[in-house]
C-alpha cells in the first residue's frame, strides 16, 4: 500500500519502507514537508479512459459578496502577483486597495481554533473542489494551478494547527516560521527547505516570520 502526502505529493511505499503506514507513530511527519501523519492519503488508481474520475460538481449557489477582510486579501495576493510580473505600478495600485481594505475591516469575531479549522475544511471539501471544477469547464489553467497550489497549502495550514493544538507551544519552540512568497506554503524548521514542496522556487523565495505572537 501506498500512501501520499496530500500537501507535496511524497509518497510513503510500505512495500519499501517495511514499516505499516498505520504503525508510524502519531508525531511522524512528512519528511520533505513536515506535514502531520493525517495530512497522507491512500494513493488512488491513475485515471485512464476508462476510468477518467469524476470532477467536482459545482453546487449551483451564487458566491456571496466578498468582506472587506477577503478583499483586503485578494488585492495583497493580486499585488504580489504583478510584483513576480516586474509589473510595479500595478503592484503599488493594488497595495493601496489592499491597504484600505484592510483599515476598514472590522475584528473578526467569535475567531477560535475550532472557528479556524471548520474555515480550513470548508475551503477543501467544498471552496477549492467547486473552483477547479469551474475552471476544469471553462479551460481557465491559471484557476486550475491556483487551486492546485491554493488547496496543498491549505492542507499544509491545518496540518500545522493540528500539530499545534497536539504540542501547544513546544510546537514553536527553539525554531523558526519560513513562508513561501510565491505560493503561501509555510515550513517550520530551523531553515528554509531547498526547494518549495508546493511551486518548487528556491529557498530565497522564503520569507522568514519575525516577532511571532503566541496563539
Amino acid at each position: 500500500m501506498r500512501y501520499v502526502c496530500s500537501v507535496c505529493g511524497y509518497i510513503y511505499d510500505e512495500g519499501k519502507e517495511k514499516t505499516a503506514f498505520a504503525h508510524l507513530p502519531g508525531s511522524w511527519k512528512c519528511p520533505v514537508c513536515k506535514a502531520s501523519k493525517g495530512a497522507f492519503v491512500p494513493e488512488e488508481p491513475k485515471e485512464t479512459p476508462e476510468n477518467p474520475g469524476t470532477p467536482a460538481p459545482l453546487d449551483g449557489e451564487a458566491p456571496e459578496d466578498l468582506s472587506a477582510g477577503q478583499l483586503a486579501a485578494l488585492f495583497s495576493n493580486l499585488a504580489r502577483g504583478c510584483e513576480k510580473q516586474y509589473k510595479g505600478p500595478e503592484a503599488a495600485l493594488f497595495y493601496r486597495l489592499a491597504g484600505y481594505f484592510e483599515a476598514v475591516s472590522p475584528p473578526a469575531a467569535d475567531m477560535d481554533m475550532d472557528r479556524l479549522e471548520a474555515l480550513l475544511q470548508e475551503d477543501l471539501q467544498k471552496g477549492y473542489p467547486a473552483l477547479a471544477a469551474a475552471a476544469e469547464a471553462h479551460g481557465d489553467r491559471g484557476t486550475r494551478r491556483i487551486c492546485t497550489w491554493g488547496d496543498k497549502v491549505t492542507r499544509m495550514l491545518d496540518s500545522l494547527l493540528n500539530q499545534y493544538l497536539d504540542e501547544g507551544e513546544d510546537f514553536l519552540k527553539d525554531t523558526d516560521v519560513w513562508v513561501c512568497s510565491v505560493c503561501g506554503f509555510i515550513y517550520v524548521g530551523d531553515s528554509a527547505p531547498d526547494l518549495c514542496p508546493v511551486c518548487k522556487v528556491p529557498s530565497w523565495k522564503f520569507d522568514k516570520i519575525e516577532g511571532r505572537e503566541s496563539i
